[in-house]
C-alpha cells in the first residue's frame, strides 16, 4: 500500500474509532427500537379513527339546512370544509376556515364555543365506552410525552382522562374534539419503539428546532461511521491472503471480537450506513427531495377535481333529505359538503368504511365517473397532455402502504412534462392522494425503501418481509454489540493510561 493509502487507512480507523465510541450505543438503540417500531406506531388518533369510533348521524335530529347554520356564524369569510356528524350526542356542522373552525349545532344553530368539563367529560366517555365516574382528569397546558409536537400547540389547553385500565384520552378546550388517545400498551409500545427511534424524549422534542438538527447530525455522524468501517473493512479483507491464527487461517487479520466485527460489518456495515443515512433524510435536510410533489401543476389538477370554492347554496338538497336517498339500512357517521367539477355532492361515510357520493343533481353512486376524472385532469394539465393513465388496483413501487390503509383502487396519471410527475387519484373522492415528480422519486427510493424496506412486493408476501427486517436488524444489533465490546476496551485502556499514567 502506498503512503497515501497508509495515511488515509489511518484517518479512517481514527474516524471510525472514536466516532464509533460515541455512536454505537445509540446505533443498537436504533435497531433494537426499530423492532418494535415494525409492529407499535407512536399513538396518535386519525380519521379512521374518529370515524370508527364516532356515533352514527341522527337523521331526524337535523333541522337546519347548512345555508341556514352558517348565517348562524354573522361571517363574511366563506368556508373551505364543511362537515355533518355527531358531536356531544347531537348533529352539528364543523365549519373549517383556513385558520379556524367553528362548530353549529343542526339541532337548534346554537355555536359551540366553549366546551365546559362536563361537556369533555362525556365526549371523553364516549370515545372509550367507559362510564365518566371513573376517570381521573388533568389539565394538559403545555407539553407532555403524547402531546410534545407542534400539532397540538393550537389545541391547548386540553383536558387529559385517565381509566383504571390505562386508556387516556386528551380533549382539546379549543376544538372539542378528541386530539390523542393511548392505552397503557400503545404507551409500552412506544417507550420501547418510537420514543428512543425518534430521540422523541419530551425534554429535547419540545424544542424542534434542537431535535431536528441533532436528529440530523447523529443521523449524518452515523452515516460516516458506518461507511467509515465498509472501507476498512475492505481494504483489510483480503480473500487471496491467508493469515495465520489459532485453530486455522483468515482471509482477516483479526481474532476474537475484532474478527467478529469486522465479519459482520462487511456483511451488514451497508446496512447500517443506509440506514443512518436514510433516518437521516426522515427529517427533509435537503428540501429538493420532498416526498410529495405539490408544484403548480399538481395544486392546478387538485383544483380542478373540486372545481371552485364551496358555495352553500348550490346545496339545494337538504342533509336529510340526501341522507334519505341512502336507505334505512345505510348507517351514516359523516356527511361532508363537496365539489366535484364544480358540480355540488355529499361524500358520505358510513359504518364499516363503507362510503358512498350522493349529487346533489344525480344519482347515488360508489365512486365518481372515473372518465371524467381523467377528462378533468387532462384539460388541466394543459399544455402538457396525459402520457400514461390506469387502473391500479393493488400496491406498486410508488403506491404501496404496509398497514394497507391507503385507498384501492386508484387513477393512476403520468404527464408528458420534464418533472415527469405521477399523480394517484381516488375515485371515491376525487382526490389525489399520492403524487410524486422527478426529484421525490428519489426521496421515495432513498428514505421510505431503504429505511423501511417500502417494496409492496415484499409487503404482498408478508411474513417474508417481517422476517427479512428482523434478519437484518438482529445483524445489526449484533454488529453494535461487537462495537461497544471494542468501545470499552478503548475506553478502559484510555482510562486506564489518564489515571495510572504511561507504563
Amino acid at each position: 500500500m502506498s503512503q497515501a493509502g497508509t495515511r488515509l487507512k489511518k484517518a479512517l480507523i481514527f474516524v471510525h474509532r472514536w466516532m464509533g465510541v460515541s455512536l454505537c450505543l445509540l446505533f443498537l438503540t436504533w435497531f433494537g427500537s426499530g423492532m418494535v417500531l415494525m409492529y407499535w406506531d407512536y399513538p396518535g388518533v386519525t380519521e379512521a379513527d374518529r370515524l370508527s369510533r364516532a356515533r352514527v348521524l341522527d337523521a331526524a335530529a337535523i333541522r337546519l339546512s347548512p345555508q341556514e347554520a352558517f348565517a348562524r356564524l354573522q361571517t363574511d369569510l366563506q368556508p373551505d370544509d364543511v362537515k355533518l356528524s355527531t358531536f356531544d350526542g347531537r348533529p352539528a356542522y364543523r365549519f373549517r376556515f383556513s385558520d379556524s373552525e367553528s362548530i353549529i349545532s343542526a339541532v337548534d344553530g346554537q355555536a359551540l364555543t366553549e366546551f365546559p368539563p362536563e361537556m369533555t367529560l362525556r365526549i371523553a366517555s364516549s370515545w372509550t365506552g367507559q362510564l365518566p365516574a371513573n376517570a381521573k382528569v388533568e389539565e394538559n397546558t403545555e407539553e407532555d410525552q403524547w402531546t410534545v409536537s407542534g400539532e397540538f400547540q393550537d389545541l391547548r389547553p386540553m383536558r387529559k382522562y385517565s381509566w383504571p385500565d390505562g386508556e387516556q384520552v386528551y380533549v382539546s378546550t379549543v376544538t372539542g374534539e378528541v386530539v390523542q388517545y393511548t392505552t397503557r400498551a400503545s404507551r409500552m409500545g412506544a417507550y420501547f419503539g418510537a420514543i428512543p427511534h425518534w430521540l422523541y424524549f419530551t425534554p429535547l422534542r419540545k424544542h424542534a428546532g434542537a431535535w431536528a438538527r441533532i436528529v440530523i447530525w447523529a443521523s449524518g455522524l452515523g452515516t460516516v461511521t458506518a461507511l467509515c468501517g465498509i472501507l476498512i473493512g475492505f481494504s483489510t479483507y483480503s480473500p487471496s491472503k491467508q493469515y495465520r491464527r489459532e485453530g486455522g487461517a483468515s482471509s482477516l487479520p483479526y481474532t476474537g471480537q475484532k474478527s467478529w466485527h469486522a465479519i459482520l460489518g462487511l456483511i451488514f456495515g451497508l446496512l447500517a450506513c443506509s440506514w443512518a443515512f436514510s433516518g437521516m433524510l426522515s427529517m427533509d435536510p435537503f428540501p429538493r427531495l420532498q416526498g410529495e410533489n405539490w408544484d403548480s401543476t399538481g395544486a392546478r389538477l387538485a383544483e380542478a377535481l373540486r372545481g371552485g370554492s364551496l358555495r352553500l347554496a348550490d346545496f339545494t338538497e337538504g342533509p336529510r333529505e340526501a341522507l334519505a336517498r341512502l336507505g334505512p339500512d345505510f348507517r351514516v357517521k359523516e356527511l361532508q359538503l363537496d365539489l366535484f367539477a364544480g358540480e355540488p355532492v355529499y361524500l358520505v361515510a358510513g359504518e364499516r368504511n363503507q362510503n358512498r357520493i350522493v349529487p346533489v343533481r344525480g344519482d347515488v353512486a360508489a365512486e365518481f365517473d372515473r372518465n371524467k376524472i381523467i377528462d378533468v385532469i387532462g384539460k388541466a394539465a394543459q399544455p402538457h397532455t396525459i402520457a400514461e393513465v390506469r387502473l391500479v388496483t393493488q400496491y406498486e413501487a410508488y403506491y404501496a402502504d404496509r398497514h394497507r390503509r391507503r385507498p384501492l383502487p386508484v387513477i393512476f396519471v403520468r404527464l408528458s412534462h420534464k418533472e415527469n410527475s405521477i399523480y394517484y387519484i381516488d375515485p371515491k373522492t376525487a382526490r389525489i392522494v399520492q403524487s410524486y415528480n422527478s426529484h421525490a422519486r428519489w426521496n421515495r427510493w432513498l428514505y421510505h425503501g431503504l429505511h423501511s424496506m417500502d417494496f409492496p412486493w415484499l409487503y404482498n408476501h408478508r411474513p417474508i418481509w417481517d422476517i427479512l427486517v428482523l434478519i437484518l436488524l438482529a445483524g445489526g444489533s449484533a454488529l453494535c454489540v461487537t462495537s461497544l465490546v471494542l468501545a470499552w476496551r478503548v475506553v478502559r485502556r484510555t482510562l486506564g493510561k489518564t489515571i495510572l499514567g504511561p507504563s
